[in-house]
């Protein structure tokens, strides 16, 4: 039998693990036989999404966290270890966006509150370094590790609105390039760092820009699907064989790349 692809056994991380994303891949981890560590600010979502997984004969936990307090994480990982003894990947899905860090399309740049932008710059970009400083330690200890860090279509091009989630998301590219060339100079090849960049998926933070009430399309979701060759949005457990790529041994030789998982958005040019 052939494990190139085997997450089994594998302690898996995941910041933001109760959103729509990161419960899809917590849950497809699980049942590869990964034991999941969902962290996030909602303990009744992750505490569901832990007992979706136990029920299914998996092995998960949930821990509340704060990606921006560093000994919140810091706890977070003295629990992981407690559980489990080691850390075989990160993967940092916490994220968001707020209102004043957008610009609507009858605003205009002085609109922008930097108070809400820099939230937003806090939230996606540091919210991934602070995990990424915790989590590596044990990583470095063992001598091995995976962290994936969640990018965006925005980082490759400037979107209309979202104006302090694209500069974050940006932000993070390059953070994943430079941490894949950082840790394998520091502390050996057997670290690897790259990201993953969804196209548009349906979560909680983008429905209600993309559809209307009734499920129909708003002028911005059909500008997307307009882009989009596959002319439809992502379903969540589509990123979910990219993401097990990323932590399996059959990236073995990948690190500080970006995978794009976008059906053709990025590409697509007219």
């Amino acid at each position: 039998m052939n494990n190139l692809f085997s997450v089994k056994d594998k302690v898996v991380v995941i910041t933001g693990g109760t959103g729509v994303l990161g419960k899809a891949i917590a849950v497809y981890l699980a049942k590869e036989g990964a034991k999941v560590v969902i962290l996030g600010r909602r303990a009744e979502a992750g505490n569901a999404i832990v007992e979706e997984i136990k029920k299914e004969g998996g092995e998960a936990m949930f821990l509340t966290t704060n990606v921006l307090d560093m000994a919140v994480v810091e706890q977070n990982l003295k629990d992981v270890l407690a559980a489990y003894g080691r850390v075989d990947a990160l993967l940092n899905a916490a994220g968001g966006n707020m209102p004043g860090a957008t610009i609507a399309p009858t605003g205009t740049i002085f609109d922008l509150k930097p108070e809400e932008f820099q939230t937003v710059l806090n939230l996606n970009l540091t919210g991934t370094v602070i995990p990424t400083q915790v989590f590596l330690k044990p990583m470095v200890e063992q001598k091995e590790g995976c962290i994936v860090n969640f990018s965006s279509m925005a980082a490759f091009r400037p979107m209309t609105r979202v104006v302090g989630y694209a500069a974050a998301k940006a932000g993070i590219s390059n953070f994943t390039a430079y941490m894949a060339t950082e840790v394998a100079s520091k502390f050996g090849e057997g670290i690897r760092v790259n990201a993953i960049a969804p196209g548009f998926f349906l979560t909680e933070q983008n429905r209600t820009l993309l559809t209307n009430p009734d499920g129909s399309y708003t002028q911005r979701g059909n500008d997307v699907i307009r882009q989009t060759p596959f002319k439809r949005f992502g379903r969540p457990e589509e990123l979910c064989g990219t993401i097990q790529y990323l932590i399996s041994d059959a990236s073995k030789f990948v690190t500080g790349t970006v995978a794009v998982v976008d059906g053709g958005f990025n590409v697509f040019a007219m």
